[in-house]
């Protein structure tokens, strides 16, 4: 009898209007999914549907977890993440002119999208085990840096500019969370511009290209500038009200580069209009809001710092994506969170918003006291 009474227990302990503004971001990205392919359920609409039933199954369980469990967890999720992105540079098949993936059959696996949430967990049980007293020492700046820029370099190599920046942008975040000093940041600025000239010029030259393009795509608008302008005149010509789902004409055409994966907004924006952008913009700012709201609320250093970390990564997927697609940033292959086609985006998001349900139902459950 008792276990009967558990199953409603504890799907009433969900946060299920966080859940519901999931549920409606994936399932409108489903939407545009089918009309990118010619009204077909294949290749795309029907295996992200069915990857994010498994997904959201695993972030559901995720939020069973204890929060100290996750602690345990940090480092050892850190060394295998690590491991299997050194795995990739002996195994991993290249695809578009990387090689980022590692081949599980039912799905190609991007450890480096992993490394995502886990760099964040790892982070923030660094600086819970760190006494206070020790934020403004050497002792707590190297290995942090250690811990960032190994993972960072391994990724870029790949190359993988985009998901390496936002590793690094996750760990400086964590950083300036946990109270290191504000002279180290201003230190990073001053160092990253001068070194920034150096660094440019051991990128690919796509990546060149795409860096020097975004200012004014017009300059080489059937070149390096091709996919800002396409994704451009597909959200300019959705209007207000879009032209309506199944008649978009530079995504069916074949005209916008990458529809159903990075530049997906621009799909959705085209049939959808301004009102269809509005409307999962703000659904992911409810569920930014809630993230936010669950970091504030942790009962200890590591939920706060984690809750934070983790709900900035999602953050940074939103908005990179939406600049990148309206020509405001260079184009770095970042996803828009589960609307774009892809599973390895999607595992990272659903991981990140299971470990938030964690520390939200110690949260609501008193867990433990504030140091």
């Amino acid at each position: 009898m008792r276990s009967h009474s558990l199953v409603p227990a504890a799907i009433a302990e969900l946060p299920w209007r966080m859940l519901a503004f999931v549920i409606f971001i994936t399932g409108f990205g489903l939407v545009v999914l089918y009309s990118a392919a010619g009204g077909k359920l294949m290749p795309w609409a029907l295996p992200q549907a069915v990857r994010f039933a498994i997904f959201l199954g695993l972030a559901i369980a995720i939020s069973r977890v204890k929060v100290d469990r996750l602690k345990a967890i940090a480092f050892p999720a850190y060394g295998i993440v690590l491991f299997l992105l050194v795995l990739v540079e002996a195994l991993g098949f290249v695809g578009k002119g990387a090689q980022r993936w590692l081949s599980l059959g039912f799905m190609n696996l991007q450890p480096s999208e992993l490394m995502k949430p886990v760099i964040i967990l790892a982070m923030a049980r660094f600086f819970d085990l760190l006494p206070v007293a020790e934020l403004r020492k050497w002792n707590a700046i190297w290995p942090a840096a250690a811990m960032l820029g190994v993972p960072a370099a391994l990724i870029l190599v790949q190359p993988d500019l985009g998901t390496a920046m936002m590793v690094v942008m996750g760990g400086i975040v964590m950083m300036f969370l946990a109270g290191l000093p504000l002279r180290l940041f201003v230190g990073g600025i001053v160092f990253a511009g001068v070194a920034g000239r150096t660094a440019f010029s051991f990128l690919h030259e796509y990546q060149r290209q795409r860096v020097l393009i975004f200012m004014n795509p017009e300059s080489d608008p059937r070149g390096a500038g091709y996919h800002i302008a396409q994704s451009q005149i597909a959200i300019g010509s959705g209007g207000i009200f879009g032209k309506g789902f199944l008649k978009g004409t530079q995504s069916h055409l074949q005209y916008l580069p990458e529809g159903h994966t990075d530049f997906i907004f621009a799909t959705m924006a085209e049939e959808w209009g301004l009102i269809g952008g509005l409307l999962i913009i703000v659904a992911y700012a409810f569920v930014i809001k809630w993230g936010i709201g669950v970091a504030l609320e942790g009962k200890d250093r590591f939920s706060r710092l984690a809750a934070a970390g983790l709900i900035t990564t999602i953050f940074f997927y939103v908005a990179i994506n939406l600049m990148m697609v309206m020509g405001l940033a260079p184009v770095v292959g970042i996803p828009l969170p589960l609307v774009s086609y892809g599973g390895s985006a999607m595992l990272t998001v659903m991981l990140c918003l299971g470990m938030l349900m964690a520390v939200d139902r110690q949260n609501r459950r008193g867990g433990a006291l504030r140091p």
